[in-house]
């Protein structure tokens, strides 16, 4: 009989069970590793929980969807709920000027106005004809680097506005040590033809995507937690970390574990809190990290909305959600019979005007912007909530490259290995998340 494990000693104790977490202590165990995984909240999960309420299930963490250019990693996933799987085929738009406009933005050139779609074109080509000449500095901010790769008339309309809406941040002040691989430079030719009107796609590795048929994508971090729930110990929010005696000792203020070994999976604000005697250049580094928090408004309604995968929303007139997704789309599973399910995503930062909107004024928002989109109308709603996640997005400002440094350097001198998108403090997707994992399961001595 396998027992949980409780006060005591154990090989290896991993803090924080979410996507990165739970992933990690599945493959360990899986080489015969003795642990435990911590995790603060009640319910294991991190972003990638759903909750499901009269009938519709919305994922807590934003939109989320099983897709990804790595192969093993998109395996991985799509194994994982086999058995409990709807394939969809990406239909994903912008919505501009109340048109909608194909995505990637850049694919979809052929739906602007007449003016729009030749102030993109012209631009476009201007610039490539400028970067050819060398007549164009290289790119330092994730601004210039926009206007180096689309162009005058493409940043304008849509990039600029839509990152700064979902990052809240200057887009001037933001590193671009990021962008290649995460934001594909568009094929010439592509652009060419969208502005003429044949068909081009983007973003191809996310045309064809999975997502659980039923569970939200909870069902996923659930089918990996499977075989290591009994070493899952929730509601244990880790308050010190310390080492003695050649052992850590985790504390949750009632409860100390002892173990050989810890990996952490939380947010490294949270790890360096926990610990004592961090040098003041280290704390004032990792305090310099910033980061967005999200707010996710669920609405379900009677009848269809429109048959889309997502929608962006770069005009700030529209309001302050800068995606839409429609879950209904994504499992026919997730709604009661005869409705429809809408998520709207809005980033803010810690303790903004919209960190102290209530839910009412919340729900009250995003009502009045579906409703100028035309998406329904008022009396359609039939159920609404709302989560608030305080650790959503990484922002990659000027900085970020210096201050990370430092953090990582101090938390591998003190022996603790940094895994998944808050640990190490990096933009990652799910799959970037597992890619994560596995790369260090490799080199990890058992």
């Amino acid at each position: 009989m396998i027992c949980p494990p409780t006060s005591g000693a154990v090989k290896t104790a991993i803090l924080g069970g979410g996507l990165s977490g739970l992933a990690l202590a599945r493959l360990l165990y899986k080489q015969g590793m003795e642990l435990v995984v911590l995790e603060g909240e009640p319910v294991y999960g991190g972003l990638c929980r759903s909750s499901t309420k009269n009938g519709f299930t919305f994922d807590n963490g934003g939109s989320h969807i099983i897709f990804s250019r790595d192969t093993e990693v998109l395996s991985f996933m799509r194994d994982m709920i086999a058995d409990n799987m709807q394939e969809n085929i990406r239909n994903t738009k912008i919505f501009y000027k109340g048109r909608y406009v194909k995505y990637p933005f850049e694919n979809g050139l052929a739906d602007l106005p007449d003016e729009d779609r030749f102030f993109c074109i012209s631009e476009f080509v201007k610039t490539l004809v400028a970067v050819e000449k060398g007549e164009l500095p290289a790119p330092e901010t994730f601004r210039d680097w926009i206007y180096y790769t689309f162009g005058k008339g493409i940043a304008e309309c849509y990039m600029v506005p839509y990152n700064e809406k979902i990052w809240k941040y200057p887009s001037h002040n933001m590193s671009l040590h990021w962008v290649d691989g995460r934001i594909p430079r568009p094929p010439v030719d592509d652009v060419i033809k969208s502005a003429i009107g044949i068909p081009t796609e983007g973003y191809t590795h996310q045309s064809v995507f999975s997502y659980p048929l039923d569970g939200g994508i909870e069902a996923l971090v659930k089918a990996i937690a499977r075989p290591i729930e009994p070493f899952i110990k929730t509601g244990f929010r880790v308050q010190s970390v310390r080492k003695e005696h050649g052992y850590w000792l985790i504390s949750d203020g009632t409860e100390t574990i002892q173990a050989d070994r810890i990996l952490s999976t939380i947010p490294v604000q949270h790890l360096l809190a926990a610990l004592e005697g961090v040098p003041e250049n280290v704390r004032k580094a990792c305090n310099a990290l910033t980061y967005n928090s999200l707010v996710c408004v669920n609405i379900g309604v009677r009848g269809t909305v429109p048959d889309y995968s997502w929608l962006y929303i770069p005009d700030p007139a529209l309001g302050k959600t800068n995606r839409i997704s429609f879950p209904s789309q994504y499992s026919r599973h997730v709604t009661p019979e005869g409705c429809s399910a809408i998520l709207a995503e809005i980033t803010h930062q810690p303790g903004d005007p919209v960190a102290r909107m209530n839910d009412n004024d919340l729900i009250a928002e995003v009502t009045t912007t579906l409703t100028e989109m035309g998406i329904i109308t008022p009396d359609q709603i039939v159920f609404s909530s709302v989560v608030r996640q305080p650790f959503a997005y990484v922002v990659y400002d000027r900085n970020y490259q210096k201050n990370i440094a430092i953090v990582r350097e101090y938390c591998n001198t003190m022996g603790i290995p940094l895994v998944g998108r808050f640990a190490q403090f990096e933009y990652l997707n799910m799959d970037g998340c597992i890619r994560s994992v596995l790369d260090f399961v490799a080199s990890y001595p058992v």
